[in-house]
């Protein structure tokens, strides 16, 4: 099976992608992504107060976003 990412970026816009589809379904009230030269940083208001690496904030919205449509 390949990758789906090429590099960091492309990791942090489907990071991106799938807090829209959280936003959408109701699974999350909002949140916040911060676009730097070098990297970019999430925020999900109400959960944590920390910010999530685009690796982290991947991680949490795709078990958010699977086990939503599992159910």
């Amino acid at each position: 099976m390949a990758s789906k990412f090429t590099d960091e970026i492309n990791l942090a816009e489907q990071a991106e992608n799938l807090g829209r589809v959280a936003l959408k379904a109701g699974l999350i009230p909002s949140f916040v992504v911060r676009h730097f030269p070098d990297s970019w940083e999430f925020y999900i208001p109400d959960e944590k107060a920390e910010q999530l690496t685009p690796e982290e904030a991947y991680l949490h919205l795709k078990k958010m976003v699977d086990e939503n449509e599992n159910s």
